[in-house]
Formats: C-alpha cells, structure tokens, sequence
C-alpha cells in the first residue's frame, strides 16, 4: 500500500456527492490534499484528510501552465513524497502524472480498489450513483471497471 494517498478535488467532490466519502479512508487510512483542492473543494474535511502543500512554488506554476491549479498542486507535491498514489480524473492531468512517473488512479479506480478488498460488494450500484451527478465517464470505460472488479 502506498504511504501517501494525494487526492485531486473530483474524486472528493464525487463521492461527497454519492454520500461515500469514508471509502477513501476505508481504503487508505489517511488521504492528503494540496491548499488548492481544499479550497476547490469548499466543504469541511473529516479529520482523516490532511493539507499538505508542495515546497517547489515554481514546479507548481509550471504545471498550471498545462492543468488546472488543484490538479497542478497535486501533482507537485506527488513528485515530492515517495511511495505514493495519486487520484485524478482529468485525463489531461492523469496523462502528465504518468509521463513524470507517478502511480495513478482515479475515481472509478477507487471503487474497484474498494471491491476488489472487500469493502463493498458491487462497484455497479455506486457507478449508477456516479452517473446521476455531473461526472462523465464512457461506456468503454465502465466495461473496463466492470471488468476490473469482476463484474459482468
């Protein structure tokens, strides 16, 4: 299990929305979040997530020249931590964090993560949720999760 868990804001916002934000802390314990996300966010945290900023201002900057600043903010502080994973759903961002070598993940991936150890037992009910709020995500894309967990 990776020693820090960075969570981007849709992955926040999604599961607030669905009302199943304590899987991220069934799952890993303890997630961290960037200033940023946390004012993207705009909600009160539970104690089990906590902010962290990146030390390198001008990595950051960098990168909000290619993604958006809570996205930017998570990916930063990733280069700056060892061992850990981080969860964007923007594809643009997801593919910039894999091409500077961070573990990746994202919302969907969390779901099957949380199926896959048990936690819940479909991921097809919380994908029924998912689609009923504003986050878009294939057709292919729900096969492939599906699939990931087993299902179908």
């Amino acid at each position: 299990m990776p020693k820090v868990v960075i969570s981007d804001t849709s992955c926040l916002i999604i599961l607030t929305k669905i009302k199943e934000l304590d899987l991220l802390r069934q799952l890993y314990k303890t997630v961290t979040i960037t200033q940023d996300i946390l004012l993207e966010y705009g909600e009160q945290l539970p104690d089990w997530i906590e902010v962290q900023q990146a030390k390198d201002h001008y990595r950051q900057q960098l990168l909000e020249m290619q993604i958006d600043k809570g996205e930017a903010s998570a990916i930063a502080l990733a280069l700056e931590t060892n061992e850990n994973i981080i969860i964007l759903d923007d594809w643009k961002a997801r593919k910039l964090a894999d091409r500077l070598g961070l573990s990746v993940t994202g919302t969907l991936g969390v779901m099957i993560k949380a199926k896959n150890n048990g936690i819940i037992p479909s991921i097809k009910p919380y994908l029924d949720k998912i689609r009923k709020t504003n986050f878009r995500f294939s057709e292919e894309l729900e096969h492939t999760a599906l699939k990931e967990a087993n299902e179908k």
